[in-house]
């Protein structure tokens, strides 16, 4: 009877370690509707098969609603505060304050040293990101926290190439950290962290490559791989840059994926948030890994758990979530339990435009007639501008951070040809400026999902654009 009821157990076991999943999800808060922590907590334990959650800061509030829940929470340490935990007795205090009380009943997995510090982080945090999160892992070991890892999320802007795959390299000026990184990394045996989007690398001749749909696929010819999605390619290409550096070690986690299902263009829509993130749930549960990195699970958060109608930006921002506030599925990506994938009528968080004749082109203001769009350059040239809609403090946080890198300014100040235009206008140019100087590739657009590319050229008389 012992024998048996333990072949019961083991057999019990095995069935739920091999129904466990790679797919998180990011629990993001800019919205005045959302329900309070715990029932959200509530919702995910009892309603989805989503097991860990991230968030980007470290709300004890939050944090409080996932204890004895069994999912795992990783939280975020805000960027301003890397500088004061560059040492030991900072850190110490940080763990004090923000993770002992709540450790162990809440299951934390990652703490993440900001969010994308090398792209958008100024002197200071980039110079302290490492050695904090060093001291951050010393302190949580002095205070018994030993399960617990320390990483930082990466934007794909940290990339100097990524096609094909096998060519994929660091940009060189972030290299020395990223060696420090991966080095430390492979000592604690922490994740590698970056943010794959190939949202912001869809274009209409590559929407079912980016989608996970049928297509003819990209053959790598250096290494005779074929890709037959965007997610695998931008995957590897960040291997081949960790590879080129002597690291191959390492565990990746994608931190932050995914596919707004409404906006002004046509590269939003619910069926294209559906075959996005439905695909993807499935190629990463599947445990094919990539081309390069066969037979793996990539741990793998989806952007987002709710629609946040407080984001600031354009509309795609406001509608990312797989769920509205009130934990109706914008659309079913197949996270419900005994639920399968496919599209649901979704509902944007915001107003649902005209669609423009051309995907690349915005649609008139409400009120007024669309002014007829260029015709598309011939020859396959591309241009980087601000997405309609985007706020002035990220208009001008473009300008200053392209400012920062070198690139020519005078151009957008005074007596310069492009002085005249508004503030989206001159971010434009200056946005396509570092684009076409960094190896137009399409994450050189990114900055922050605040780019665009389109195929029209934007000059306007003697504010001509580089292409």
């Amino acid at each position: 009877m012992a024998a048996a009821t333990k072949l019961v157990l083991s057999l019990l076991f095995f069935q739920l370690a091999t129904t466990a999943y790679s797919i998180g999800v990011n629990y993001g808060t800019l919205a005045d509707n959302l329900p309070p922590p715990a029932q959200v907590a509530n919702f995910i334990k009892t309603q989805t098969i989503i097991d860990a959650v991230k968030i980007f800061d470290v709300n004890p509030d939050i944090i409080r609603a996932f204890a004895n829940t069994g999912i795992s929470l990783t939280i975020t340490i805000p960027n301003g505060e890397i500088p004061g935990l560059t040492t030991l007795d900072g850190a110490k205090r940080y763990v004090a304050q923000h993770i002992q009380p709540f450790y162990p009943a809440t299951k934390f997995k990652y703490i993440l040293m900001g969010n994308e510090i090398l792209h958008w982080g100024d002197a200071a945090q980039k110079n302290g990101l490492v050695p904090a999160m060093k001291m951050l892992y010393a302190a949580l070991i002095q205070a018994g926290i030993k399960d617990v890892k320390v990483s930082t999320p990466h934007s794909l802007g940290i990339m100097l190439s990524s096609e094909p795959a096998s060519a994929g390299r660091f940009r060189p000026e972030v290299i020395p950290i990223l060696l420090d990184q991966l080095k430390f990394c492979r000592e604690t045996k922490s994740p590698f962290i970056f943010n794959p989007y190939p949202y912001f690398g869809w274009s209409p001749q590559k929407e079912n490559f980016a989608l996970f749909r049928p297509n003819r696929g990209i053959f790598d010819q250096f290494t005779k791989k074929m890709y037959t999605n965007m997610f695998d390619n931008l995957m590897d290409a960040v291997f081949s840059a960790c590879k080129a550096l002597g690291f191959t070690d390492v565990q990746f986690v994608a931190a932050e994926t995914g596919w707004p299902s409404a906006c002004e263009f046509p590269v939003c829509s619910v069926q294209n948030a559906v075959d996005y993130n439905s695909n993807l749930i499935k190629h990463v549960n599947s445990g094919k890994g990539t081309p390069l990195m066969p037979n793996r699970k990539f741990e793998t958060y989806i952007f987002a758990l709710f629609n946040e109608n407080q984001k600031p930006g354009p509309m795609a921002e406001k509608n990312w979530g797989l769920f509205r506030p009130d934990f109706t599925p914008v659309y079913n990506a197949g996270v419900m339990r005994n639920q399968q994938g496919g599209a649901l009528p979704g509902k944007p968080a915001g107003p649902v435009l005209t669609k423009p004749a051309h995907p690349h082109i915005p649609p008139g203001k409400p009120g007024k007639a669309a002014t007829r769009p260029a015709a598309p350059v011939a020859g396959g040239k591309k241009w980087c501008v601000a997405k309609p809609g985007a706020s002035p403090k990220a208009l001008q946080a473009n300008i200053d951070y392209v400012c920062s890198k070198g690139v020519d300014c005078k151009p957008i100040q005074a007596g310069g040809a492009c002085s005249s235009v508004d503030l989206a206008s001159k971010a434009s140019f200056l946005m396509n400026s570092y684009y076409q100087a960094n190896g137009r590739n399409n994450f050189n657009c990114d900055f922050s999902g605040s780019g665009l590319i389109t195929t029209v050229n934007p000059s306007r008389g003697a504010c001509a654009y580089k292409a």
